[in-house]
């Protein structure tokens, strides 16, 4: 009999779980799901006013062929939210931005209130920057980080409605235990609020898939004694990639280097944040000075060029970064490699041909060059070399 892919267990308990089978919070264990994964619809594009705006570089470029053009396409913006010492203290990102114009700051003429479209990122944490009390405002970044100016607020004019529903999930061949027993016994209504986890050969869980509310059920055709649940999510679906990195990852954390090169890029995007969910906190960083090896004959897309990354510092399943704002977090220690090392890039060749050169629609992915410009910042040695040899 073929073993259970997910496991339901009570909401925000996930974190013990390396036995689901057994763990006495498990809900149920389920053969399979339907309507369970979905790739998010495109971000809404609004309106936004950048006000008591300071435009320079790239800002000044674009507003100054807005005003003859109409408008001007600028890429991904960054606010960097400032705390009332001019610190920064978050982030807030908007992608393929285009600038509309601007006009005269009312509260100061010698600032621009300035006009942008764009798509919010899906990365933000809230719905709007949190600016703490007293803040200055904004500094404003482009898509490789460089300065744009600042400004002292963002208005949110207008947004596109959207109208999407998605169906409810549905949990196929469940056998249920513990709690969610319990209440289909006693004829509960009140299912209780759930995480699903994605599991592996071995019944430990490989991460969570979903949360939501349970909100039915029916005996399942899948078995005697088995049910199939309603699960209502109200946290995002995993993309359609994931079942495609998850059957990779089924016999546990991989031992074979490269098994993400399998994968299309959008599965390797989620390749990261499964390596990301299942890094080990108790493993020390490798010492400075130390030399990795990146294995660039995969390297065709940035997403392969991070899960290529994670491997080389932290081996096989390994993470060391998604994009260059985790890298730089990365590079600070705790998570594989202390801040001086070097990485001798095998095959690089592939990646100055591949990288940055993929249209996208919103910001662009990082070229070979800037990857090597980024580093040249940071405290990491990058040395090219020609081919690839397993030695370390």
């Amino acid at each position: 009999m073929r073993p259970p892919k997910y496991a339901l267990v009570a909401y925000a308990r996930e974190a013990a779980f390396n036995d689901a089978l057994e763990h006495p919070d498990t809900w149920a264990l389920c053969t399979d799901t339907e309507d369970l994964c979905a790739d998010p619809p495109p971000p809404a594009r609004g309106t936004y006013a950048l006000l008591g705006c300071e435009p320079e570089g790239g800002l000044c470029i674009a507003l100054t062929r807005a005003r003859s053009d109409g408008s001007a396409p600028l890429g991904r913006l960054g606010l960097e939210i400032l705390d009332k010492w001019g610190r920064q203290s978050g982030d807030w990102f908007l992608e393929d931005v285009r600038v509309l114009g601007d006009l005269p700051c009312a509260r100061d003429l010698s600032l621009r209130d300035v006009t942008i479209e764009a798509s919010e990122s899906v990365h933000n944490l809230s719905d709007h920057p949190q600016r703490p009390p007293h803040s200055p405002g904004y500094r404003i970044r482009g898509a490789t980080g460089e300065h744009l100016g600042g400004c002292k607020d963002m208005a949110h004019v207008r947004a596109e409605p959207s109208d999407l529903t998605e169906p409810p999930l549905r949990l196929l061949g469940c056998s249920p235990r513990g709690a969610l027993r319990a209440a289909l016994d006693t004829g509960e209504e009140d299912l209780g609020h759930a995480t699903l986890l994605r599991l592996d050969a071995r019944g430990r869980a490989v991460q969570p898939a979903v949360e939501g509310e349970l909100t039915a059920w029916i005996p399942s055709a899948r078995g005697r004694g088995l049910i199939d649940l309603t699960l209502e999510p109200w946290s995002e679906r995993p993309p359609t990639a994931a079942p495609e990195v998850w059957d990779l990852w089924w016999e546990g954390r991989p031992t074979e280097p490269n098994l993400w090169a399998r994968c299309g890029a959008e599965a390797r995007g989620f390749w990261l944040r499964t390596a990301q969910a299942n890094r080990t906190y108790d493993g020390p960083d490798a010492p400075p000075g130390a030399t990795h090896h990146l294995d660039g004959r995969h390297i065709t897309d940035e997403p392969g060029f991070f899960c290529a990354l994670g491997e080389a510092v932290n081996g096989p399943g390994g993470y060391f970064g998604q994009d260059l704002a985790t890298l730089t977090e990365c590079l600070r220690g705790g998570w594989g490699a202390e801040g001086r090392f070097t990485l001798v890039w095998h095959d690089a060749e592939v990646a100055r041909t591949c990288l940055g050169v993929t249209p996208h629609t919103g910001s662009r992915p990082s070229t070979f060059e800037e990857l090597l410009a980024f580093f040249a910042g940071t405290t990491v040695d990058v040395r090219l070399a020609r081919g690839f040899s397993t030695g370390r």
